[in-house]
């Protein structure tokens, strides 16, 4: 027998659909359009991943076109499977082409930069006439050793940069997945057909999640499938070894499908909606336990042995003679450090089994713009703008040391006989700055960024917080609210009239508010119940921003169109399900509390605090050597050599120690400490993301709230330290000198 080719195929369903349309009219059975659902997919799809993502897409093709680098299978069915999970237009090999490229250009870039550098800078080799190592023009082997590691250290992570994008992906839709299932089992209660329960999930819910059941009707449309179930099973498989617990779920639903017995229907849905509960709180409880080992592992590798480590620096580059600069520390501690502690934690964030994360509906607040902004008298100001003007004039003050020293190098002053700038300048130049009150000053450009974010964040979210505030409070109430409204349902009362019976008896709650807004548009204003709660003027939603109460009032509307009966049950278990989430999310909470706890402690006090102390010890040192280099060359300018020998001798072996450690060598306090605060505030930022990401998940307003507070509490915490610390090692370390002049007098 021969097959039938794909054309007679489509030609026979085009046949047979012409003859249903002509008896059947879909719209008055009931609305439902599928080609209009799915129609503006590519649009959808680009509105969904960003812009960002579009441009990665484009890299990669036009790399693609230049040459083409293939990939061994096993990474390239790996990479296959991310693409098509997050939607890309791209084939693994594109990926691969820009990957090598981007490696291939900064090679080539080191390599320039290495020979110009070498040849124009007059450096003639690594080591001195002398032998030894003096000043080596290290930076002109520094610099293209740093682009070759950024090189080998990119390529990789751009190769697989859809892998990454797919675990953010699949951590925004797992946050969908229970209320997907939710909406799906509430409309196939009362209608028991699998298309019509897809569509009015994904109108419903928001993005990832509502991208990819567009893609299953897209892929039907343009005939990669012929049903809609052979779609879904499709798509199911890309979530098969992440979220099995979705796919179960999704299978008892399609299996309802085919049971005569209504009964036997309705409770393979509520095993559906069972078992999605169960597994991700099951995954949970194992991601809990599982995690302690590496936030601890991250704190002592990426946070508490590196700052611990900054003490042996300064030291470090007198003894290699000025080999070790400021610029290399900070390098490796304010950039380097700062992507490994992300990496590193965005990579236990994503295995972050999550599934009970809410959309964020503040956006539909009629005050959402004017919230973010600061007012001024009637005008709206970004915060954003005074958070970089203040940002900028705080820095400028910590900078003044170094910005008074390029008007006047010879300019210096003393503040209670300490002094204010103390550069060291020989005919090769200045180093510096030394000085007491300058490294004091330099306090001022962490407080500067620290407070540049702080301000624009605080600002940008603390009204919106407030009202996210009040819909939580509502949340608390609404089950029982709910579960009112399903009885007076139940009862007999109309759906438009159960509103104001509800609200009578909630008088002065929220939800009562809610209800009694609802109530009003309905008696008053003569709106639908649709209206009444969904209205972008006067609706009751915008005015209680909250995911349950959205999903609950649209559940109501839908199941509304097929009788009270079918209302009051689809309200009950609705009520059911939230008293269900709150308590497993509860018990996770009290799961996490421990390492949340931890992680609170680290930002605002442990690390803050070891860091002053580092500061204040750096201080001590840098003070007890500068003071002593300083009587010892007054010593050996009043004495001669004799007495300078004799200031060696008698000061317990500190003369031949300095004539080891050149005050000229050692780094200033002043970049030494600027150094330390600006890594202070990345890992406060850093630490925070990855604290608010596994206690909210991908909760922008939330992480941005607590990373402007935690950074006032952290960087003040910080400075105040830093500050008592460097004034007081400084009484030290000039008693210290004290006592070695008056022995060595």
């Amino acid at each position: 027998m021969d097959k039938i080719s794909s054309e007679e195929v489509q030609n026979i369903l085009k046949k047979y659909e012409e003859r249903l349309s002509e008896q059947i009219k879909l719209d008055q059975v009931e609305h439902f359009s599928g080609d209009k659902f799915s129609r503006e997919y590519n649009i959808f799809r680009e509105e969904a991943l960003g812009r960002k993502v579009t441009v990665y897409e484009k890299l990669c093709n036009f790399c693609e076109n230049i040459i083409k680098i293939t990939q061994k299978e096993k990474e390239r069915t790996k990479l296959q499977k991310a693409i098509d999970l997050i939607h890309l237009e791209i084939t693994p090999e594109g990926a691969n082409s820009l990957g090598s490229l981007v490696a291939v250009l900064l090679i080539l870039s080191s390599i320039i930069f290495g020979v110009f550098y070498y040849y124009f800078s007059g450096v003639n080799g690594l080591l001195s006439v002398e032998g030894g190592i003096k000043d080596v023009g290290f930076s002109v082997y520094l610099l293209p050793l740093i682009f070759l590691g950024i090189a080998a250290g990119l390529m990789k992570p751009l190769i697989n940069y859809p892998v990454r994008l797919a675990n953010r992906y699949r951590l925004k839709a797992t946050n969908q997945m229970v209320l997907c299932i939710l909406y799906v089992v509430m409309y196939m209660r009362h209608t028991s057909n699998l298309e019509h329960a897809i569509k009015f999930a994904g109108e419903h819910i928001g993005n990832p999640l509502a991208l990819d059941l567009r893609k299953i009707f897209w892929d039907v449309e343009t005939g990669k499938y012929f049903t809609i179930k052979e779609s879904l099973d499709h798509y199911l498989d890309n979530w098969r070894e992440s979220n099995l617990e979705f796919v179960e779920s999704f299978h008892l639903i399609e299996g309802s499908l085919y049971d005569g017995d209504e009964n036997r229907r309705i409770s393979l849905l509520e095993k559906a909606l069972e078992v999605i509960l169960n597994g991700t709180y099951e995954k949970m409880l194992h991601y809990a336990h599982d995690l302690r080992s590496p936030i601890t592992m991250l704190y002592m590798l990426g946070v508490i042995l590196p700052v611990l480590g900054l003490v042996i620096f300064p030291l470090m580059s007198g003894f290699l003679e000025g080999l070790v600069k400021w610029w290399h520390i900070a390098l490796v501690y304010d950039v380097m450090l700062p992507i490994f502690v992300y990496v590193f934690g965005m990579n236990l964030l994503e295995k972050r089994p999550t599934g009970y994360g809410e959309e964020d509906l503040l956006d539909i607040h009629p005050e959402y713009e004017k919230l973010t902004y600061l007012q001024i008298g009637k005008i709206d100001v970004n915060p954003a703008v005074f958070g970089i003007f203040f940002a900028f004039i705080i820095v400028i003050i910590g900078l003044m040391p170094i910005l008074i020293h390029l008007n006047n190098p010879t300019y210096d002053f003393s503040i209670m006989d300490l002094k204010f700038l103390d550069y060291k300048c020989t005919n090769d130049g200045c180093v510096g700055p030394y000085g007491l009150w300058s490294m004091v000053l330099s306090l001022f450009v962490p407080l500067g960024v620290a407070f540049g974010f702080a301000f624009t964040y605080y600002y940008q979210t603390h009204k919106l917080m407030d009202i996210r505030k009040n819909s939580k409070k509502l949340d608390m109430e609404f089950s029982g609210a709910i579960f009112q409204l399903g009885n007076r349902v139940a009862d007999g009362v109309p759906v438009e009239s159960s509103f104001g019976k509800v609200a009578e008896s909630m008088v002065g709650t929220p939800t009562g508010d809610f209800f009694r807004i609802v109530d009003t548009n309905v008696r008053r204003l003569g709106m639908s119940v649709k209206e009444a709660i969904f209205n972008k003027e006067n609706g009751g939603i915008i005015y209680f921003p909250s995911s349950l109460i959205k999903t609950s009032m649209k559940v109501l509307i839908e199941s509304a169109k097929k009788g009270t009966s079918i209302v009051a049950k689809s309200l009950l278990t609705i009520s059911d399900y939230v008293n269900r989430v709150h308590a497993i999310d509860e018990r996770l909470k009290d799961l996490l509390a421990d390492i949340l706890s931890s992680m609170k402690s680290q930002i605002s006090f442990l690390t803050p605090m070891i860091a002053g102390i580092v500061v204040g010890v750096t201080s001590l040192m840098i003070n007890i050597i500068n003071g002593l280099t300083e009587a010892l060359s007054q010593t050996s300018g009043a004495g001669g050599e004799e007495a300078a020998q004799t200031v060696s001798s008698v000061g317990g072996g500190l003369g031949g120690i300095l004539n080891v450690l050149n005050i000229k060598d050692i780094i200033p306090g002043f970049q030494f400490q600027i150094v330390i605060g600006i890594f202070v505030v990345e890992v406060v930022i850093i630490l925070t993301i990855l604290s608010s990401g596994i206690e909210n998940g991908i909760d922008k307003l939330f992480e941005k709230n607590k990373i402007a507070k935690n950074l006032m509490i952290a960087v003040g915490l910080y400075l105040v330290i830093s500050l008592v610390a460097i004034l007081l090692f400084s009484v030290l370390a000039s008693g210290i000198v004290t006592v070695n002049q008056a022995v060595s007098g």
